[in-house]
């Protein structure tokens, strides 16, 4: 067996990019929920007042949190995610984005509807490796990030 075969290859990432929200952040989100309740509420929709408030608590309070670490891994038997571990018989294609951000990242099609697109931060030093074990097992097919991620991210989340 030859033994420059790579098995597996394991990182740990931020689940996601935390930029720090200054005060105007949470003014800007307090005055356009504050507005829109008011104007739920003089429209007499009284349970949409209130979602929207409890929204924008629910928003401040996730744009606080600093992101926790997850270990990922791609191997030969599939790739996992946090403790979430996808099988390649449950996964379509992949791609490899490398240009339209600041660090690589790979884009996993699943075959679940629930679950269409796995998108993980990679280091630029296993590209090479994860490509490597990923186009045996997958075909590569050109993928977008989906728009709700492009936009959350625009926003700081």
């Amino acid at each position: 067996m030859n033994d420059d075969v790579i098995r597996a290859v394991t990182w740990e990432a931020p689940e996601h990019h935390h930029i720090e929200k200054g005060g105007d952040w949470f003014w800007v989100v307090g005055i356009i929920a504050v507005s829109g309740a008011a104007v739920a509420f003089f429209l007499g929709n009284f349970l949409f007042a209130l979602l929207i408030i409890i929204a924008a608590v629910t928003f401040s309070l996730v744009a606080i949190r600093i992101p926790r670490i997850i270990p990922f891994s791609v191997s030969v038997r599939g790739i996992l995610v946090g403790d979430a571990f996808y099988p390649y018989p449950t996964l379509d294609s992949f791609y490899i984005d490398e240009i339209n951000y600041e660090e690589p990242q790979l884009l996993i099609k699943a075959k679940k509807f629930y679950l269409p697109l796995i998108v993980l931060p990679l280091p630029d030093e296993y590209l090479h490796d994860i490509d490597t074990i990923l186009s045996e097992r997958l075909p590569e097919e050109e993928l977008k990030e989906p728009l709700i991620n492009i936009i959350l991210e625009f926003f700081g989340f």
